[in-house]
């Protein structure tokens, strides 16, 4: 169930509502879990508008995006790092009505400690995880 936060300069993305849903939905593809709604409902991404002048590298450019992806430790192997990488980038771009962009955009995937995982209050593991879907699961 993972948090991604977008950090750009304002005005870079017409839709930040469909932005968020799509690059919510597409981590929640990559990480394989089944679709439901303690997935759907814990998956979220968030739109983060900076000033122009809150952002620059080194030359003083200020048009680049950041995707960070918090997500459980050992959710994303190696397939699914390169994968969830270059669809978010993709994503992002086309949000943005640029194509050049993608050369523009970091995306840093960051994994949660085991009980890093704060969810109602109760700090999780893998295991409470696991346990929460499968008592979903046996719902329907």
């Amino acid at each position: 169930m993972p948090m991604i936060d977008v950090y750009a300069a304002e005005g870079t993305f017409k839709d930040k509502h469909v932005l968020a849903k799509d690059l919510a939905a597409a981590v929640m593809r990559w990480e394989k879990v089944p679709d439901l709604a303690l997935f759907r409902n814990n998956t979220a991404a968030f739109i983060h508008d900076l000033p122009a002048d809150g952002l620059s590298n080194v030359a003083g450019d200020s048009n680049y995006v950041r995707v960070q992806v918090l997500t459980p430790v050992g959710v994303l192997d190696r397939d699914k790092q390169l994968g969830v990488v270059r669809e978010l980038t993709d994503i992002v771009a086309a949000a943005a009505g640029d194509p050049k962009l993608t050369e523009r955009t970091w995306v840093l995937i960051t994994e949660s400690p085991e009980g890093g995982w704060g969810l109602q209050g109760h700090a999780n593991t893998s295991a409470d995880i696991v346990a929460a879907a499968r008592h979903e699961l046996s719902r329907q």
